[in-house]
């Protein structure tokens, strides 16, 4: 990659020669690897045709001439055979270096600078603590595997070289004085993590073994001992320096945590503030260990890599590291992948990645430390792929064996990294085998003391804690309402533009109505919504707002960030209410549901202040973030009492737009909300939005909350709220009685939501029917029981009650309503009638005829 420097020095009959040892020299660079001893399992001569010298035109008798190299190895001339031995040192021992897709020569010029160098073995110090850390790692395994037999735990015996490798990416994370590292990793090895990564006390670990658990999780779920996060401090081996250490609890779902880490990271680096989060400030460090199967397999590891150069998402570089065990659950990886490696996606970002044999503990110290480097020096993403093996089957109860025969039949002759390191270091006299199982000895003393003591722990049982619901109280009053200057400041925000700014010739309307709305009323949902963000933000509080289109809207309604037409410069108005406001944030992911949500789930997690949205183009597109729904949002505080704040905003309602622009699925949030697990809402005007937003920020709660917004409502001139809706002792109404028709004479009340009140309005006053009351339910969740009742006995106890929704009857609200009003309220609901769609399999017609049709009988059925 440098430039050539030798043509003009060379006799005529030696430029051939010369050109081919350069192209052999590439092709090391580029093949090296498919030569590198990096399978602990299965040790052979490997050769590749690109990398024979006879492919390249050169011969044995070429061996002993000298070349001209331009600079190869710091030198201008080498002979072949010297040549040979600096790539074979550098790219075909126990590392396989992949580089050459990356497109930066800057890049790739600093890891040939650190690669291409003659090997060595590391000091004798480094040496002793790699296999420190490598006793710690076998005698927790061999421990619980004596202790706890049968008892599923995910071990990490085969894989023990990743307790060293971690704690070198720690000591190189304390070096580089990052404040914080973030793990995130599956189950396979997790509890040797947690115990000699994170520090968590092992008596604490030994206690969940025993089912020693608080009682208290009897009103939540609680989860696996594998799964739980902790959190803790590392302090360097080698020198002065500390930093945090954290891991974050993760589902069997096992890439699932990959975005939510990088979520958790982007967060506290903003809460640190350290720097230019576009360009540097990146000193938490995130590190994702993978399965080799599963980092092939499963479609977020893709998204989330496409998330890393991106501005709203980056965190200066991840570390991920591969515990690559040949094998998933009982899948080859012939039949698990079609790639050469299982880390060739990461190519698409131009991550270098680096193969390392895991029977190679001070090969992967080496690498821990290169790895991180690069990570500071470029903030870029790098990958270690660490094969090794699994010594007793997926879990601690299965027989490998039987899928397996021929590998498990190497894996059973086979003796630990431990032993044969051990054994490596008495043979070159760097310790003695005294020193060696006087190390393992003391551990393994440590790991019984601690059991002793947690056995005396069963004798003196743990009280209860409060249950999930209790866990967090909803105050009963929260001011939400701001003053008319507020309003008016956040209005002048959008006509207040830089000198030379060309907003575009159909935006500037908009702007200008915002103004007059600031001073008039009559505020539509998109300025109620940016009030509501803004007058956050004057309170010092971060706002962020993410989704595929969320700067401009979907519906073109919102013109946040405004685009010079003349010059494509950026203004976003709300970062310029005043000196010291806080920061308001809004970006246009990536074409990502599972991948973003994730990462907005995990913001939400870090930094509990902030109001943290997610918004769907179509409300319908967030079940392509279904994983994360059910795993994260609906049940992290019950599992691990992880508490998120985050919003997920679903634009919602039958428009004829077909199956795929209708829903946002209301059956599967409500189904799944118990334990006060979230707020779902559907709120019907732009004050109300406003408020639900707000309370959302100032309550003091921390739960999920899912809003579905409107499309054509968003225009609805009749859904508007006066300048009074947002002051005074205004607030959400998380029920909206009737307000237009005598309760006493109502012979039938409807309850609704959404847009659909709008039209049953609009037929109310045509048919002139003065005896139907419309009630609008804005919050389903938690179940707003006092004021249904409060608003269901002001009408006559005869009168019948419908619930009308726009969706099939088998979707929607009706499933939850119908079932917990009549049993939950019977004093207020003796009967419950429905008016919906026929019960369909898609979430709507697809033809906006069909549509039309339908929705005039429905509201027909309503009035009859």
């Amino acid at each position: 990659y440098e430039p050539v420097r030798w043509v003009e020095d060379l006799p005529e009959g030696e430029i051939d020669k010369t050109a081919r040892v350069l192209e052999l020299i590439e092709s090391y660079r580029m093949r090296g690897h498919l030569m590198a001893d990096t399978d602990p399992l299965n040790y052979r001569q490997r050769r590749h045709e690109d990398l024979d010298i006879l492919s390249h035109g050169l011969t044995l008798w070429d061996l002993d001439r000298e070349f001209a190299v331009g600079g190869f190895a710091g030198k201008e001339r080498m002979k072949l055979r010297d040549v040979l031995g600096v790539l074979r040192d550098s790219y075909c021992r126990t590392v396989g270096v992949e580089y050459t897709h990356i497109l930066d020569p800057d890049e790739r010029r600093w890891i040939q600078e650190r690669v291409e160098v003659p090997h060595e073995k590391p000091e004798p110090s480094v040496q002793k603590y790699v296999l420190s850390k490598l006793n710690a790692a076998e005698a927790f395994e061999t421990f619980l595997q004596t202790k706890y037999v049968g008892q599923k735990r995910f071990s990490l015996e085969g894989g023990e070289t990743v307790i060293p490798l971690l704690d070198t990416v720690l000591d190189k994370a304390a070096e580089h004085q990052l404040d914080e590292v973030v793990i995130g990793m599956p189950h396979r090895g997790r509890l040797n993590v947690l115990a000699n990564i994170v520090g968590k006390p092992i008596a604490q670990i030994f206690q969940e073994f025993e089912g020693n658990l608080d009682p208290g999780q009897a009103h939540g779920s609680g989860d696996v001992k594998y799964h739980l996060g902790a959190e803790g401090k590392y302090f360097r081996m080698f020198g002065d320096g500390e930093t945090k250490v954290s891991l974050t609890a993760n589902p069997s779902h096992l890439e699932t945590v990959d975005p939510v880490l990088e979520g958790i990271v982007r967060a506290k680096q903003d809460l640190l503030d350290k720097g230019d989060r576009e360009t540097g400030g990146f000193t938490v460090l995130p590190v994702l260990l993978h399965g080799d199967a599963a980092f092939a397999g499963q479609g977020v590891v893709a998204e989330t890599l496409n998330l890393a150069l991106l501005r709203g998402y980056r965190t200066g570089g991840t570390v991920h590291v591969i515990i690559n065990n040949q094998v998933g659950f009982t899948t080859a990886p012939e039949h698990s992948r079609s790639s050469q490696y299982a880390t060739d996606v990461a190519k698409m970002i131009g991550a270098p990645i680096f193969h390392v044999n895991g029977d190679d503990p001070e090969a992967a110290y080496w690498v821990a430390r290169l790895a991180v480097d690069y990570r500071q020096a470029f903030n870029k993403d790098v990958v270690i792929d660490m094969i090794c093996y699994r010594r007793r089957g997926h879990n601690e109860g299965d027989d490998p064996s039987m899928t397996q025969p021929g590998m498990y039949d190497i894996i059973d002759a086979k003796r630990s990294v431990r032993k044969t390191y051990t054994e490596a270091l008495i043979g070159r006299g760097d310790i003695s085998m005294e020193e060696a199982e006087a190390a393992l000895r003391d551990f393994s003393s440590q790991l019984e003391h601690v059991f002793n003591e947690v056995r005396e722990l069963e004798k003196h049982p743990i009280a209860p804690s409060p249950s999930v619901e209790k866990r967090q109280q909803v105050p009963a009053q929260v001011p939400t309402a701001v003053d008319r200057e507020v309003i008016e400041r956040i209005g002048d925000a959008f006509v207040t533009l830089p000198e030379n700014f060309n907003p575009h010739p159909r935006v500037k309307p908009v702007l200008e109505r915002r103004h007059k709305m600031s001073r008039e009323g009559n505020i539509d949902w998109a300025f109620g919504e940016l009030l509501a963000f803004g007058s956050l933000a004057l309170e010092g509080r971060l706002v962020r707002l993410s989704g595929q289109d969320s700067r401009r809207g979907t519906f073109t309604q919102r013109h946040s960030v405004l685009i010079d037409r003349k010059t494509g410069d950026e203004y976003a108005p709300l970062q310029h209410l005043s000196d010291d406001q806080g920061r308001v944030m809004i970006y246009d992911s990536a074409l990502s549901e599972y991948a973003a949500v994730g990462f907005e789930y995990g913001y939400s997690v870090a930094n509990s202040e902030a109001l943290v949205m997610w918004e769907a183009q179509f409300g319908d597109f967030v079940n392509g973030a279904q994983t994360v729904i059910d795993e994260y949002i609906s049940s992290g505080e019950a599992k691990w009492g992880q508490l998120s704040d985050v919003v997920l905003l679903l634009p919602h309602g039958h428009e004829g737009q077909g199956p795929d622009h209708t829903s946002g699925r209301i059956e599967r949030f409500l189904q799944l909300c118990a334990e006060h697990s979230m707020t779902v809402a559907v709120p019907s005007t732009p004050a109300n939005y406003f408020h639900l937003l707000r309370r959302h920020a100032l309550d003091g709660v921390n739960r999920p909350l899912i809003v579905f917004t409107p499309k054509s409502m968003l225009r609805n001139k009749a859904a508007t709220s006066s300048l009074d809706d947002f002051t005074g002792d205004s607030k959400f109404l998380s029920v909206i009685g009737e307000n237009e028709v005598d309760p006493a004479k109502a012979r039938k009340v409807l309850l609704t939501s959404g847009k659909l009140y709008w039209e049953l309005v609009a037929e109310r006053r045509k048919r002139e029917a003065n005896d139907v009351a419309i009630v609008r339910v804005e919050q389903y969740y938690p179940l707003p029981k006092k004021k249904l009742v409060a608003e269901m006995q002001r009408y006559n106890k005869n009168a019948e009650i419908v619930w009308v929704q726009e969706e099939p009857e088998n979707q929607g609200a009706w499933p939850f309503f119908g079932l917990n009003l009549p049993r939950r309220l019977p004093e207020a609901f003796p009967t419950l009638q429905v008016v919906a769609r026929r019960p369909m399999a898609a979430p709507s017609a697809g033809s906006s005829k069909v549509h039309e049709v339908e929705q005039k009988a429905l509201i027909a059925k309503a009035f009859e």
